[in-house]
């Protein structure tokens, strides 16, 4: 009866109810221990890498953005807040916020547009609809240097197949990567394409996971196709959205490796994002403390965006 006695929460014979309480606590207490110490064990290689590559370089960087550094990294002298007035005054900020927020003017909603499209004529498809799946979830399985490497030769100006084509339909070459014009046009070119397999993948997940019996009573009242995808799809669909427009965002404002490789920043600075400004300040010019300055403005920058998508933006999001 002792199992009984402790779920009816009945007094043991012989010993006070202030005193079986008083075990009944802390037998709780040490299982609630256990189990805590065992989800901490767990956790503890993804605690371990989350301190060692992230919160380590995130407290450093905040140390070194208050100090001078010499060429080797080693601190100088504490400067407070000199480093980010400099960052302020040089207009290096200003510059570089601007062309990183037109470079995700220019990738977020094409790339998050093309991908809802193809999401879109592929989730009703009855024969093909595995291959298609493959071949525009494809570019997801390509790192950043490989791509990169495959565009330079498209965007080539004499040997590129762009240009190529453009020459067939009677249009004058373009200097792709060359002129300060197109510079930035062609990494967003380049970066739409990469980031769509991602995209893709997650918007068509998205949209095998809506029910059909709301299709069918929309078919059932006389709804078209355009009617069904702005009234239904697009609704339903408002949670995946959020998501992805979320993930494109931080992604583009944290875009390297291609500009990297193509461009350097060049020509002229068309293509000198906020990222690769940290790059050059850092590890080609060796102010540290410059470019912890910079590492920090952009973590401010993108928690800012980020509030302000979750404060605004989600309030059109439609959760069922």
């Amino acid at each position: 009866m002792s199992e009984l006695d402790n779920q009816l929460n009945i007094p043991i014979a012989g010993k006070p109810a202030a005193e079986v309480a008083y075990s009944r606590t802390a037998s709780l207490k040490k299982l609630r221990f256990k189990e805590n110490a065992l989800a901490y064990t767990f956790l503890a290689p993804s605690l371990i890498l989350f301190i060692v590559f992230l919160f380590y370089p995130l407290v450093k960087s905040v140390y070194l953005s208050v100090h001078s550094t010499d060429p080797t990294g080693r601190i100088a002298a504490f400067v407070g807040f000199e480093n980010f007035a400099d960052l302020f005054s040089s207009g290096l900020f200003i510059s570089g916020i601007k062309i990183t927020a037109l470079f995700a003017l220019l990738t977020v909603p094409t790339g998050i547009l093309l991908a809802l499209i193809l999401s879109a004529l592929t989730h009703h498809l009855l024969r093909g609809k595995r291959f298609f799946q493959f071949a525009f979830s494809l570019p997801m399985v390509i790192s950043v240097g490989s791509a990169s490497v495959i565009w330079k030769f498209l965007f080539h100006p004499t040997l590129g197949m762009l240009n190529y084509l453009l020459e067939k339909v009677g249009m004058t070459p373009v200097q792709w990567l060359i002129d300060p014009h197109f510079a930035l046009l062609s990494i967003s070119i380049m970066t739409i394409w990469m980031n769509l397999g991602f995209n893709y993948i997650i918007l068509s997940s998205g949209m095998q996971g809506l029910p059909d019996e709301i299709y069918e009573s929309a078919k059932i009242d006389g709804a078209g196709p355009l009617r069904v995808f702005y009234r239904i799809t697009m609704p339903l669909l408002s949670p995946t959205l959020f998501f992805v427009l979320v993930v494109s965002t931080i992604s583009a404002f944290q875009s390297f490796g291609q500009i990297n490789i193509l461009t350097q920043g060049g020509p002229v600075n068309a293509t000198n994002v906020f990222v690769y400004s940290i790059y050059q300040e850092s590890f080609i010019n060796f102010r540290f403390g410059t470019g912890s300055a910079q590492a920090i403005m952009l973590f401010l920058v993108i928690m800012l965006l980020t509030l302000i998508q979750f404060k605004w933006v989600e309030r059109k999001v439609h959760y069922q």
